[in-house]
C-alpha cells in the first residue's frame, strides 16, 4: 500500500510539473528595504533588489515589479496587487531583501517604518511571511519565495518582552509550505544569520543572479549551485537553505533552449535518484518505507535507511519528552495534593529518570541528524562529480560508467591542508578553536577537535581533519564549546571583554571588583618599647673625650721638640716662643 501511495505521489507531481514551457506566463515581485527609520540603514538590499529585478527582466519574465524601501501599508498593497497578477500565471516569484524576524516560530518581514519597541508590536508593524505565500499561491506550476532577510537583526536586541518566555529567534525559523510545487529559499539556514559581504551586493544575491537564469537548469540544482557559491565566498560560514518540494520533472526558471542535436542517453539511475529526492522532500516514515520497498538495496537504499534512523530517533525523543512531561505533572500533582512522602519521592525519582531518558534521546537524535546530514552531503558531492564527468566525456560509454554510483560515497577532491583549513574554520565558528585557520593540523587543532567531541558528544579521530568531522561541525548552528576568558576578563556574548572597575576598586582572584583598602604602617607595642630603651641608653652614656690633635711642643733658639715626660710648659719666660706665638718655658718637677 505504501509503494502504491509513493507511485501515486510521483505521478501526481509529474502531472503538476508538466506543460508547455514556451507558453507559460511568469511574474515576479522584488522588494528591497534599506532605509529603516528606527535602526541603521542597510546598504545592500536596495542594490540586491535592483540586481535581481534586472535578472528577471533579462530572463524574459512577463511582468517584473521592483519596489524599494516600502513601509507597512505599501508592502501589504504590493502583495495584494501581485496576488491579482498570479491568478493567470504559471510561475510566480517573490524576492525580498531587508530585515526579518522570528517570533514564537513564525517569520515576519519588517517594513522600513517599523519601530518594534515591544514584542507585541511585531503583529501590528510587520508583514507575516504567510502573506507572501498567499500572494504566490494562485500560480499553476511554480510558487517561489526567496528571502535575503536572515541578517543579524538589531530590532531583536532592543525589543522589550511582554512575556519573559517568549522566543525571539536568531535569523528565521524553518518553514514547510503546505501547497504543492512551492519552494522557499533562505539566504542562510534556519536559526543562523547571513552576511552582507564587503561588495555592492550580498553573496546570496550575487549567486542567485549567476545561477537562476541558466536556461533549462532545474531549480533544485540551481539552488544547490547557489549554496556552493555562497559557502565558498563566505569561508563556509553561511549556508543557504531551501524548504518545500517540487515534482519529479525538472523545473527551470528559464526554459531550455532547443537542442541542436539529440543529447546523450539518460542516466539509468535517474529514476532512483528522482524517487529518492521526492522521498527526501516528503521526509516521512511512509515515504522512506515506500522507497525501500521499491529499492531495497544499493547506494540510495543505504541513504534511505539513514533517514529512517533519523526519523526513529526523533520519534523516540518526542516520546521521551512526553513521558518526562507526564512524570513532572504527576510529581507536581502529588505535591499539590500533599500526598505521602513516599509517593512524592517515588514520583520525583520517576520524573528524574524520565528527564534523563529525554536527554539521552535528544543526544541520540542529534547524532543521527549529523550522520544523515553528512551522508546527504556526500551524496550530493558524488552526484555532482558524476554529472561533471559525464558532461566532460560526452559519450554513452563514459555516462554508463559514471552513472553506476559506487556504494562508497565519494569525498570532495581536496588536499589534506585544504580539508584541515575547512575544519579549522568551522571549529572557530562553534567556539572550539581560537587560533587562525591556516591548514596546519597541529596540537592546537587537535585539542580543539577534542573539545568539540566532548561538548557535542562525538568521537572523531583528533589526529586528522576528516570530512565526517567537517559535516558534523557544519550541522551545529551556533557555539558548541563554552567561552573561557583569562583573569581580568569576562564573557560578553561570543567575546571576552576586560572587566572595568570604578575608582578605588580592583579585580580580585574571583574576577570580581572589590574596594582597595588603604593600610598605613602602625608601630607595635614591642617596637615602641625598643625605641624608648635605645633613647634612654643614649642619654645616660657620657660623651667620650676627644683625643688631642697633636703633642705639645717646646721651642727655643735651637728649634722645637716635644715636651719631655714629667715636664710642662709655662708662659712668661722671655725670649722663648711657644707654638701659639706666646713666650713659654719648660718646667720639670
Amino acid at each position: 500500500m505504501g509503494a502504491l501511495r509513493f507511485l501515486g505521489m510521483i505521478i501526481l507531481a509529474v502531472w503538476l510539473g508538466s506543460g508547455s514551457a514556451q507558453a507559460e506566463k511568469r511574474v515576479a515581485l522584488v522588494i528591497g528595504n534599506s532605509a529603516y527609520k528606527s535602526v541603521p540603514k542597510l546598504t545592500n538590499p536596495a542594490n540586491d533588489a535592483t540586481l535581481i529585478g534586472g535578472m528577471f527582466k533579462k530572463a524574459g519574465f512577463d511582468n517584473v515589479d521592483v519596489r524599494l524601501d516600502l513601509n507597512a501599508a505599501d508592502m501589504r498593497r504590493s502583495l495584494r496587487e501581485f496576488a491579482g497578477r498570479t491568478r493567470d500565471a504559471e510561475v510566480a516569484v517573490i524576492y525580498y531583501a531587508g530585515h526579518g524576524i522570528e517570533l514564537d516560530g513564525t517569520n515576519y518581514l519588517i517594513p522600513t517604518d517599523a519601530a518594534l519597541e515591544t514584542d507585541g508590536d511585531v503583529l501590528d508593524e510587520t508583514v507575516a511571511l504567510d502573506r507572501a505565500l498567499f500572494a504566490v499561491e494562485p500560480a499553476k506550476q511554480l510558487r517561489l519565495v526567496i528571502l535575503d532577510a536572515c541578517r543579524d537583526n538589531p530590532f531583536a536586541k532592543t525589543m522589550k518582552r511582554t512575556v519573559a518566555s517568549r522566543a525571539i529567534g536568531r535569523g528565521l525559523a524553518k518553514v514547510e509550505p503546505t501547497s504543492p510545487n512551492t519552494m522557499i529559499a533562505y539566504a542562510a539556514k534556519a536559526g543562523s544569520t547571513a552576511s552582507d559581504g564587503d561588495a555592492k551586493n550580498s553573496p546570496f544575491a550575487t549567486a542567485l543572479a549567476e545561477r537562476l537564469p541558466t536556461p533549462g537548469l532545474d531549480l533544485r540544482k540551481a539552488f544547490g549551485f547557489v549554496r556552493d557559491d555562497v559557502l565558498k565566498t563566505t569561508g563556509y560560514k553561511q549556508e543557504p537553505y531551501v524548504y518545500g518540494s517540487l515534482g519529479g520533472d525538472d523545473v527551470a526558471l528559464v526554459p531550455a533552449k532547443p537542442a541542436a542535436a539529440p543529447g546523450p542517453q539518460a542516466n539509468p539511475d535517474s529514476e532512483i535518484r528522482r524517487d529518492y529526492e521526492l522521498a527526501l522532500q516528503l521526509g516521512t516514515r511512509d515515504g522512506w518505507t515506500a522507497f525501500l520497498s521499491r529499492f531495497p538495496s544499493g547506494f540510495y537504499a543505504d541513504l534511505a535507511k539513514g533517514q529512517l534512523n533519523k526519523i526513529a530517533a526523533e520519534e523516540t525523543r518526542a516520546a521521551a519528552a512526553e513521558k518526562a512531561r507526564q512524570a513532572e505533572d504527576e510529581k507536581s500533582r502529588l505535591v499539590a495534593e500533599r500526598a505521602k512522602k513516599a509517593e512524592q519521592e517515588k514520583a520525583a525519582a520517576a520524573a528524574k529518570a524520565a528527564e534523563d531518558a529525554k536527554a539521552a534521546a535528544e543526544k541520540a537524535k542529534q547524532i543521527e541528524e549529523a550522520k544523515a546530514a553528512a551522508a546527504e552531503q556526500r551524496r550530493k558531492d558524488a552526484e555532482a562529480a558524476a554529472a561533471k564527468a559525464t558532461a566532460d566525456k560526452q559519450s554513452s560509454e563514459n555516462e554508463q560508467k559514471v552513472a553506476a554510483v559506487s556504494p562508497a560515497p565519494a569525498q570532495p577532491s581536496l588536499s589534506p591542508q585544504e580539508t584541515a583549513k575547512l575544519v579549522q574554520s568551522e571549529l572557530r565558528r562553534v567556539g572550539c578553536l581560537t587560533a587562525a585557520a591556516d591548514g596546519d593540523w597541529n596540537a592546537s587543532s587537535q585539542r580543539s577537535l577534542t573539545l568539540f567531541n566532548k561538548y557535542a558528544g562525538t568521537k572523531f579521530d583528533t589526529k586528522l581533519a576528516s570530512f565526517d568531522a567537517l559535516d558534523a561541525i557544519r550541522a551545529k548552528p551556533g557555539r558548541v564549546c563554552p567561552l573561557v576568558c583569562d583573569h581580568g576578563f569576562k564573557a560578553d556574548g561570543d567575546a571576552c571583554v576586560k572587566i572595568a572597575c570604578r575608582a578605588d576598586y580592583r579585580v580580585n582572584d574571583d574576577n570580581e571588583c572589590e574596594k582597595v583598602q588603604d593600610k598605613k604602617p602602625v608601630a607595635t607595642r614591642d617596637e615602641s618599647k625598643a625605641r624608648d630603651r635605645e633613647r634612654q641608653q643614649t642619654e645616660a652614656t657620657p660623651p667620650k673625650p676627644q683625643a688631642k690633635s697633636s703633642a705639645q711642643m717646646f721651642c727655643s733658639a735651637a728649634g722645637c721638640r716635644p715636651v719631655r715626660p714629667g715636664c710642662r710648659l709655662e708662659r712668661g719666660a722671655p725670649g722663648f716662643i711657644g707654638p701659639s706665638g706666646s713666650s713659654q718655658a719648660e718646667v720639670c718637677n
